[in-house]
């Protein structure tokens, strides 16, 4: 008997070893086919120009593939969007793990998840058809359709993963972290953010990496919203993100073209990798502090 479980170990043990690798091998599958296939075209325009460049015209007599306006815009965009959504996620995440009650914490949890099963185009639907005309009369501009818009549809679309992964690292802090605190004469509000939001600092910085991804990431809420003009980025101006570029030019492409929006895949993808250990380097800075 006592073989037979070790035999099933032995195989789970192995099995999960398998998968893993698997998990490993697509990443770096994914990297180096991104990798070779982007630089094609950094080689052929250059690195200066291609990166540094502030026009793109694909499909132009005489080409230009400047990717700097889709950089700042998705810098922009992101940004934008955590300074708006972080807050909101965090505290929401705070509130139901903390100090909600059962029957509140319940119906909340269950809104957020739908909002995350909610596709991307129906947010873009929303944003096209109620955000970009309230934009447009609010503000008194011509068009509603620009980064503000995108700013706005993203913070909302990053919120389930925050709340989500913020309230999962909140609820396994030990609950003898937050009796000691308060036995020790600090209130509720107080034990929450001086002791459980540390102890569960790197959940929520996983629950910030998936909110940067998710905004960085995102093509088809951003498209329908933002205008998908190649121009540097402002407020009220319609703008167009790395992701939009892509997804905007891919099924008609071809030739260099082709080439430099794979060049443009792998822009984005060592961003959101920068941004990952970006993020890690600061956390274990913190914690040897």
């Amino acid at each position: 008997m006592k073989k037979k479980t070790q035999l099933i170990e032995t195989v789970v043990h192995g099995l999960f070893l398998c998968l893993g690798l698997i998990t490993v091998a697509c990443v770096l599958l994914i990297t180096v086919y991104l990798i070779v296939s982007g630089l094609l075209a950094i080689k052929e325009i250059g690195l200066k120009e291609f990166i540094l460049g502030t026009k793109w015209a694909s499909t132009a007599a005489e080409p230009s593939f400047g990717i700097l306006p889709f950089i700042l815009t998705s810098i922009y965009g992101t940004a934008g969007a955590m300074l708006i959504g972080l807050p909101v996620g965090f505290f929401t995440a705070v509130y139901l793990a903390k100090a909600a009650p059962a029957a509140v914490k319940k119906v909340i949890i269950n809104l957020v998840s739908l909002l995350a099963g909610i596709p991307s185009v129906v947010y873009g639907l929303v944003g096209m058809l109620v955000l970009v005309p309230g934009i447009r009369t609010f503000f008194g501009v011509p068009d509603g359709a620009g980064l503000l818009a995108a700013i706005i549809v993203l913070s909302v679309m990053i919120l389930p993963s925050v709340i989500n992964v913020s309230v999962t690292a909140l609820e396994a802090v030990p609950k003898e972290y937050e009796d000691a605190s308060l036995a020790l004469g600090a209130t509720p509000t107080e034990t929450y953010f001086r002791v459980s939001v540390p102890a569960a600092k790197s959940g929520i910085a996983a629950a910030v990496a998936l909110g940067v991804g998710r905004g960085i990431g995102e093509a088809m809420a951003v498209m329908m919203v933002a205008g998908n003009a190649a121009d540097m980025p402002s407020l009220f101006a319609s703008v167009r993100f790395l992701t939009t570029a892509v997804a905007a030019e891919m099924a008609y492409s071809g030739g260099l073209q082709r080439q430099a929006l794979f060049s443009i895949a792998l822009v984005l993808f060592f961003f959101i990798m920068l941004s990952n250990a970006a993020l890690n380097f600061f956390l274990k800075g913190s914690k040897r502090g």
